[in-house]
């Protein structure tokens, strides 16, 4: 038995003007109750240019929403146009950043190290990172699943120490499944889950191993939550599309009803 709390984070990925993060915000809100925030820590994570919005209502209706955000660069200030530092989402009272998204690490050509620079980077403003992970069809079917996997959760995770790495979280996120439709069966999230919990007991420590919540993402539903959220080493999930509608996030949210 553990003490980590489940984590439903909601990516709204490059949708929702301040506007709507605002009615959206306001919606979800209305239809969650005080028993799911004691079961579950909930993340909402809009676009930057959103995150002062959400910001603002969170605080002024004093919701239990928790923000967060979808990316950041490693250093702290510079000439890095277009670029927003972890500190500055500090500032805007982020609790949780997103680092290593497949979108970004195939369509935008982050590596290992950047995702691990960009992790130290969040930990370092006093936020916690949740680092994706996870591999591709072809490297599925290629029977590399496994040590793709292992190899993303190393390199990504080299410069936190073990401290922080145990109140961080990881996403395992197969490539494959995100906005297809198709997702991995609970069965397989699980012994992923298995599979990076342990690499961390070994390569770190058992204290970060029990400590680390591991998210399932990947075609999210409230059809299927259940499912992944029965596995005893998943802690919950990485929602993106389904986040967007506050009805659809809500019974996510609340997938025990």
């Amino acid at each position: 038995m553990t003490d980590r709390k489940n984590l439903i984070v909601g990516n709204w990925k490059m949708n929702a003007t301040h506007l709507e993060t605002i009615q959206m915000v306001q919606k979800l809100s209305y239809r969650l109750e005080s028993e799911d925030y004691a079961r579950v820590e909930v993340v909402v994570a809009p676009p930057f240019t959103s995150l002062r919005s959400a910001q603002t209502v969170i605080e002024s209706d004093h919701l239990r929403l928790i923000l967060g955000a979808q990316n950041c660069h490693w250093e702290e200030s510079g000439a890095y146009t277009g670029e927003i530092s972890a500190p500055m989402l500090a500032k805007l009272s982020v609790k949780h950043v997103i680092v290593g998204h497949s979108e970004r690490r195939h369509g935008l050509g982050e590596t290992d190290n950047m995702v691990a620079r960009k992790a130290r980077a969040v930990a370092a403003a006093g936020m916690r990172p949740i680092v994706c992970v996870g591999e591709t069809l072809e490297q599925r079917e290629a029977g590399e699943a496994e040590s793709v996997v292992v190899s993303q959760v190393l390199g990504s995770l080299a410069h936190l120490d073990p401290e922080t790495l145990a109140s961080s979280s990881i996403a395992y996120e197969p490539v494959w499944a995100i906005g297809t439709g198709r997702n991995a069966l609970p069965d397989d999230a699980g012994l992923m889950a298995e599979i990076i919990r342990q690499t961390v007991a070994d390569k770190v420590s058992s204290t970060s191993a029990n400590g680390l919540r591991i998210l399932y993402g990947g075609s999210v539903s409230a059809g299927n939550i259940k499912g992944f959220m029965a596995k005893s080493n998943v802690d919950g999930a990485l929602v993106g599309g389904a986040s967007l509608d506050p009805d659809g996030f809500a019974a996510i949210v609340r997938y025990w009803v």
